[in-house]
C-alpha cells in the first residue's frame, strides 16, 4: 500500500510518495509566493495552494507513474495558525492571514485582558501568530466581511476541503488556533465566544491517524488518483515532522535548526508553561501531546554573520571557527541571537542581537563562534523551560541546516548536557510524517503499528557532552542570561524612541 504525503509549506508544497515498507519512492516540490501588502502583514492566496499541489503531484507521477497509480491513502501536513475564511457558499473571502503576520498585536492584548481562559484552557500565550487574534482583527477592521464568515479553516484543512469536500481538522493543528481545549482535545465554547465565533464556524475534529473523508471525483480527476481513497487527518508541520522522525512516545525529542530553532518533546499529558512561552499542543497521535520552544533566529544567525564576515559560505567560516583553541573560545564575546526578537523564554519582540565583551583582538572566527554558541545557549534556555513544565528529556535528534555541522552539534551537546544524534535522511521532514499518518489511518489498530510505521532514522553520528566543553558552556550560560536581563530595559527604551 503506497501513500502520498502532502506538506503545505509557506514557500513550497512538498509531496512525497511512500511505499508500504517505509521507503521513499519519490519526492518533489512546487514553489509558492506570499505577500506583504503592509509592514508586518503576511498573506497568501489559498487557490495557489491547490495549483501548487496539482503541479507537485504531476511531478511525482512523472517520476514514478506505477507506484503513484497504487496510492491508497493521502496524508496532509501544513504550516500552522493561518486564518482561511469562507462564506456560506464555501468561497474564500480574503487572502489567508499567515502564521508570521503580526498585525493583531492589539487584539492579543484585548483577549489577554478579557479572559485568562486562553492560558488556562488554550494552554498558550495569546500571540499574533495564533489564529484567534487574527479573527478578532478581521472583526475589528473588516466587520462586513466578518459577518459573512461561515467557516474558518487552517491552511492544510482548506486543501483537505478541495480534496474531499469535507470540513475537518485534527488535534495538532487545531491546538495552534487558541480555540481548542488542548487537554480535552475538543473545541472550547468559551474561547470561541471570546472572538465572536461558535462551533458552527469550526471544522469537525479527528485524530491525525483517522480518516477525514474520501477523495472527491473532481480532485481525483485533477490528481489522476482513484476516487474515494482516504485522506487522513494529518498534522501541523511540527507534529508531522516529529512523526517523520519517529518522535512519537513520551520523552522522544528533537531540535530543528532552521531559520528559526525549535525544541520539540513528546508528553503523556498536556503540560503548559505559559509564563516562559512554551507551546503546549496536542500531538498528531491519539493520547499524546507535545511541548515546543521556539527561537526566532537560529541557523539564520550563522548566515547573517557569514555575510558580515565576507566569507564565501557558512562552511568556510565554520572551518575557521574549528581552528580556535578552547582558550580562544572562552574569550570570545557572548552573543544574544535575538535578531528577530525572541519567543521562548522571554516573549520579547523588542529584544535584538547584541555582542557582549567584543574587543579589538576578536576576529570573524570569534564572532562566528559566539553566534553558534549564542543559539546553543538559547536552546538551553528552552530546554530548562520545558523541564520546569515537568518533562524529562534525555537525548535529542538534531535536524535542519544546522545538523550538517559537527562543530555545532558538539556545541549543542555541551550546552544542553545531553547526547545529540544526527540521523540518515533527517531532512525529509513533514511530508514523510504526513505519509506515515496516512499509512496508520489504514491500519485496524493504530497503537500496534506506531513503532513499525514511525521508525527513527538510522543514527549516523552521536555527540556526547565533553567535560571541558560543559564547564565552558555553564560559565558562558550565566553571562548570557545576565546580559539579557541587563539589556531588557534598554531594548524596550530603544523600541519606543
Amino acid at each position: 500500500m503506497n501513500t502520498l504525503g502532502i506538506d503545505l509549506g509557506t514557500s513550497e508544497v512538498k509531496v512525497l510518495l511512500l511505499a508500504a515498507n517505509g521507503s521513499v519512492l519519490a519526492k518533489t516540490g512546487s514553489k509558492l509566493r506570499w505577500s506583504q501588502p503592509h509592514p508586518g502583514w503576511a498573506e497568501q492566496n489559498p487557490q495557489e495552494w491547490w495549483i501548487a499541489t496539482v503541479a507537485a503531484c504531476k511531478k511525482i507521477r512523472e517520476l514514478n507513474s506505477l507506484a503513484y497509480a497504487e496510492v491508497a491513502a493521502i496524508g496532509l501536513s501544513g504550516h500552522m495558525h493561518g486564518a482561511t475564511v469562507l462564506d456560506k457558499h464555501h468561497n474564500v473571502l480574503r487572502p489567508c492571514i499567515l502564521w508570521n503576520d503580526s498585525r493583531s498585536t492589539e487584539q492579543c492584548q484585548q483577549l489577554t485582558k478579557q479572559s485568562s481562559a486562553f492560558h488556562d484552557i488554550g494552554g498558550n500565550l495569546v500571540m499574533p501568530g495564533f489564529t484567534a487574534p487574527k479573527l478578532l482583527w478581521i472583526r475589528d477592521n473588516e466587520p462586513e466581511l466578518f459577518r459573512r464568515i461561515a467557516k474558518v479553516l487552517l491552511p492544510k484543512d482548506y486543501l483537505r476541503y478541495l480534496l474531499t469536500g469535507t470540513f475537518v481538522s485534527e488535534m495538532s493543528d487545531a491546538a495552534g488556533t487558541l480555540w481548542l481545549d488542548v487537554a480535552r482535545r475538543e473545541w472550547s465554547d468559551t474561547l470561541l465566544n471570546a472572538t465572536g465565533l461558535s462551533r458552527e464556524h469550526m471544522p469537525r475534529l479527528v485524530e491525525g491517524t483517522d480518516g477525514s473523508g474520501g477523495l472527491a471525483p473532481l480532485a481525483a480527476r485533477e490528481l489522476r488518483l482513484t476516487v474515494g481513497i482516504s485522506v487522513a487527518g494529518g498534522a501541523g508541520d511540527n507534529a508531522a515532522s516529529a512523526v517523520g522522525l519517529g518522535a512519537v512516545h513520551p520523552g522522544d525529542s528533537f531540535i530543528s535548526l532552521g531559520t528559526s530553532g525549535v525544541l520539540f518533546t513528546v508528553t503523556d499529558q498536556h503540560r503548559p508553561n505559559v509564563q516562559e512561552t512554551v507551546h503546549a499542543f496536542c500531538h498528531a497521535l491519539p493520547g499524546v501531546w507535545h511541548q515546543m520552544t521556539v527561537m526566532l533566529s537560529a541557523a539564520s544567525t550563522l548566515q547573517w554573520v557569514t555575510g558580515i564576515a565576507g566569507e564565501a559560505d557558512e562552511t568556510a567560516l565554520l572551518n575557521r571557527v574549528d581552528q580556535l583553541h578552547l582558550s580562544e573560545r572562552a574569550s570570545a564575546p557572548i552573543f544574544l541571537p535575538y535578531l528577530s526578537g525572541e519567543r521562548t523564554p522571554h516573549n520579547d519582540a523588542n529584544a535584538s542581537g547584541a555582542f557582549v565583551g567584543l574587543r579589538h583582538g576578536h576576529n570573524a572566527a570569534h564572532m562566528a563562534y559566539s553566534v553558534i554558541d549564542g543559539v546553543s545557549l538559547g536552546m538551553r534556555d528552552g530546554l530548562d523551560a520545558i523541564r520546569r513544565a515537568g518533562s524529562h528529556v534525555t537525548s535529542l535528534q538534531l535536524v535542519g541546516g544546522g545538523s550538517r555541522s559537527p562543530l555545532w552539534a558538539q556545541l549543542l551537546a555541551d550546552s544542553l548536557e545531553l547526547e545529540i544524534t544526527v540521523g540518515q535522511d533527517s531532512g525529509v521532514g513533514a511530508a514523510i510524517g504526513a505519509a506515515r499518518l496516512a499509512q496508520l489511518s489504514q491500519t485496524p489498530c493504530v497503537t500496534a503499528d506506531i513503532n513499525r510505521v514511525c521508525s527513527r532514522p538510522i543514527v549516523l553520528r552521536r555527540y556526547i557532552p565533553d567535560d571541558k566543553g560543559v564547564h565552558l558552556a555553564r560559565r558562558r550560560q550565566s553571562i548570557y542570561r545576565s546580559s539579557y536581563q541587563a539589556l531588557r530595559g534598554v531594548y524596550a527604551q530603544a523600541a519606543h524612541s
